[in-house]
């Protein structure tokens, strides 16, 4: 068989001959990465990098009704009728343990990049949570006082100033 002979096409070439694209410099000490990620890689970077879009009748007001729902559900103690009432009804352990569950199922689909699924559990939690105020007697003014207070305030600041768990647990500095 004779080799082919026919040259490539200037297009192709060219791009052969084309320059690397710049490199983003990595800092001293970590390993670069050779190459493009992989495209599963990518595909998650772009969903987490989009901007969000937000509908115009979202807003935190819902959680207010809400708790003002479950406080009523609460007061009129229907647990034949009422989720919140039942639950409630199956005491402080119950309550915190399905905050729990809607906590880890949140996790789970927000790890796994499920956007939809991630908002869907995520309503699930904030119920969840209201429940559990509700039951503990929580207002929710006071946690939106509790985060006023917070604002301007660095995370890591503002958790170092709490005493250690099993510290406050105690209600003592002894331990520390």
């Amino acid at each position: 068989m004779a080799k082919d002979t026919k040259k490539k096409p200037a297009a192709k070439a060219a791009k052969k001959r084309a320059p690397a694209k710049a490199k983003v410099p990595v800092p001293a000490g970590l390993p670069a990465l050779p190459g493009r990620p992989p495209k599963a890689v990518r595909r998650a970077e772009a969903r987490h990098l989009a901007p969000l879009s937000v509908p115009e009748d979202g807003d935190a007001t819902v959680l207010d009704r809400l708790w003002a729902t479950v406080e009523s559900r609460r007061l009129a103690g229907d647990a034949a009728n009422s989720h919140s009432a039942r639950l409630m009804a199956r005491g402080t352990a119950k309550v915190a343990q399905k905050l729990g569950e809607e906590a880890v199922e949140c996790v789970i689909e927000a790890t796994l990049g499920h956007r939809g699924e991630t908002i869907l559990e995520s309503a699930d939690l904030l119920y969840h949570l209201i429940v559990v105020w509700v039951d503990a007697g929580i207002r929710p003014d006071e946690v939106w006082a509790e985060l006023r207070r917070r604002e301007g305030i660095s995370g890591i600041v503002e958790k170092a100033s709490r005493p250690k768990g099993i510290v406050r647990a105690a209600r003592t500095t002894k331990l520390a």
